[in-house]
């Protein structure tokens, strides 16, 4: 499928499949969606302490970077697993432009190792931040009660809807410890039954800026 570099209104990048219509950050603002619903409703409640993440679409890697530089201010020792099936190119990675929107130059080499090491295997980013990629489907996720907190970005319900199926939620609830945590920018009806048929507990909050509405489901057992 036609892929393409496209800038989002806060000007920061995105990639665009064309044939679905679908990117793989808001284009209403790409840091600003990342912000919103992983750092300030997800990552945001586990401040002063250890924290173990997987995301769900590691993609152009933005939502690790922001954690990176995030946990950092929040003084968190975090463990971050990152699934993707389909990495991205070295030719995309270069025209992404997180690290110049986000004022960070002076980490500009931990955002490039996090794409260069190798998948399958932790790399130490820092004192405080371990990253492991895996190359895999999310159907194939089989961890148990491992996780405080779950990034949920993969692409649209109205793209891949097998992605959002009951199935797969079941393993997300499966993978995340006792009183964990899922963030999504979704907020679709369809969504939430299948996240309340597993499990979650799931409040519905305030989107990011392009959307009125996200998830954010909650483990307790």
């Amino acid at each position: 499928m036609e892929r393409e570099i496209i800038q989002t209104l806060d000007g920061s990048t995105t990639i665009q499949i064309k044939e679905w219509d679908e990117c793989y950050h808001s284009k209403h603002g790409a840091i600003q969606e990342a912000q919103h619903v992983f750092i300030k409703n997800g990552l945001s409640l586990f401040q002063n302490r250890e924290v173990s993440i997987l995301e769900i679409g590691f993609g152009t890697g933005l939502n690790a970077f922001i954690t990176f530089l995030e946990g950092r201010k929040m003084n968190q020792s975090i463990e971050y697993v990152g699934v993707e099936a389909y990495p991205i190119s070295a030719e995309e990675l270069i025209s992404m432009n997180y690290v110049e929107e986000l004022n960070a130059t002076d980490d500009k080499g931990q955002f490039e190792k996090m794409h260069q090491c190798n998948w399958e295997e932790k790399m130490v980013l820092s004192k405080d931040f371990t990253l492991t990629k895996r190359k895999q489907f999310f159907e194939e996720i089989d961890d148990l009660n491992r996780y405080d907190l779950i990034y949920f970005d993969a692409f649209g319900y109205r793209v891949q809807p097998e992605l959002w199926s009951t199935a797969i939620f079941k393993k997300m609830y499966e993978s995340l410890k006792d009183k964990g945590v899922l963030v999504t920018y979704a907020a679709r009806g369809v969504v939430k039954r299948s996240m309340i048929e597993v499990g979650f507990t799931v409040e519905k909050l305030a989107g990011p800026p392009g959307k009125r509405e996200m998830f954010r489901a909650s483990k307790s057992q």
